[in-house]
């Protein structure tokens, strides 16, 4: 396990919920007055939490057969508030102010926007003040909604360069089989160049939250890949936050690859928002995918598809349909229609604004 300086902690709903569907104060508190511990030790950290719903659930007692979006809607929306007053009271406690952070992901969608959200976190970090991080639940439809906070704590991980991403859940790691199955073991560490461990993990999903253990370990690559570690482990663990100070935690590690440019960060999960399509023929992909990476230009491209402006998000495939990477349009559809397969013709996405995907 690596140092760290910077840190994105996502709280899972099962951590904070209990089996009732209410909230788990205790371990709330227990979790504030660790992360006011990791504070004390110049490690600045970034918030991201479920947990509004069962808040709202305490709450607001609705009918059986209301519609199950609208009761959504209404736990998210009053639980939310009472959530965040939650964490304000215990962190008042150790003097620590906390800022409220709602997003959908069409945030994340503009680089504009994106950077603009950047900035906030970071004007709030450098006043010593904690993001606390949360979906808007209450106006996002099912399209854009994030799969879970696992997707938006690893976006928010590459937003603000950090250099670990923790995601607390109700078990101890990725195991060989069954957590509850005591043959199971542990997966202590992915490694870089390990293979897929995929295939250990049950596609079941968690009691309160939206996500599995499958959703958290494709983060988790994901964010490894950009050259961020990442962390899953037990939030129920009374110490769970001091031992991974301490780096005696038992949880599973992802080694970090080398660290990612910021604009491929942001490229890197553009995947579930690209506005157009690109095919490539079979020169462009080796030029893209060689060892100098260089621009794509119009003569290797073969079909377009998709409105796009200058700014927009592309996906790049080959001739066969493969997925090749994601892009950042240079300029519109229109244009890029006039001059596809022109030699000598500006790069419809330069090498800066290139995404990758790793296909190992």
């Amino acid at each position: 396990m690596l140092d760290s300086k910077l840190v994105v902690i996502k709280i899972g709903s099962n951590v904070l919920t209990q089996e009732n569907g209410f909230p788990d104060l205790l371990r709330m508190e227990k979790l504030v007055a660790q992360i006011q511990f990791l504070i004390s030790q110049g490690i600045k950290v970034v918030l991201v939490s479920s947990g509004a719903v069962a808040f709202g659930r305490k709450s607001v007692p609705l009918p059986g057969n209301l519609n199950p979006v609208f009761k959504k809607q209404i736990w998210s929306s009053t639980g939310q508030i009472r959530i965040i007053n939650q964490y304000l009271n215990f962190f008042e406690k150790h003097q620590q102010a906390v800022a409220q952070i709602l997003v959908t992901k069409e945030d994340f969608r503009d680089r504009k926007h994106f950077l603009n959200m950047k900035n906030c976190v970071q004007a709030l970090l450098s006043q010593g003040i904690l993001p606390i991080i949360n979906e808007n639940d209450t106006v996002t439809i099912t399209e854009l909604m994030f799969t879970d906070n696992d997707e938006l704590a690893s976006l928010t991980a590459a937003m603000i360069n950090a250099d670990t991403l923790l995601l607390l859940t109700n078990v101890d790691g990725i195991f060989t089989g069954n957590p509850s199955d005591p043959a199971s073991q542990l997966i202590e560490q992915v490694s870089a160049k390990m293979p897929e461990v995929s295939s250990y993990i049950s596609a079941s999903k968690s009691s309160f939250g939206r996500g599995g253990m499958l959703t958290k370990y494709a983060m988790a690559r994901k964010s490894a890949d950009l050259g961020i570690q990442v962390i899953i482990a037990n939030g129920k663990r009374d110490d769970v936050l001091t031992e991974f100070a301490n780096k005696s935690l038992r949880c599973t590690w992802f080694e970090p690859k080398k660290a990612k440019h910021g604009a491929k960060k942001w490229l890197a999960h553009g995947e579930h928002y690209y506005v157009g399509e690109v095919t490539i023929n079979a020169g462009a992909k080796a030029s893209l995918t060689a060892e100098v990476i260089r621009s794509l230009l119009p003569v290797g491209i073969t079909q377009l598809s998709g409105d796009f402006s200058k700014g927009d998000i592309l996906l790049i495939r080959d001739e066969n349909g493969q997925k090749i990477g994601l892009g950042r349009a240079e300029y519109s559809s229109k244009l890029a229609q006039e001059r596809l397969g022109q030699k000598k013709q500006k790069a419809l996405i330069h090498y800066d604004y290139l995404y990758l995907f790793d296909h190992d």
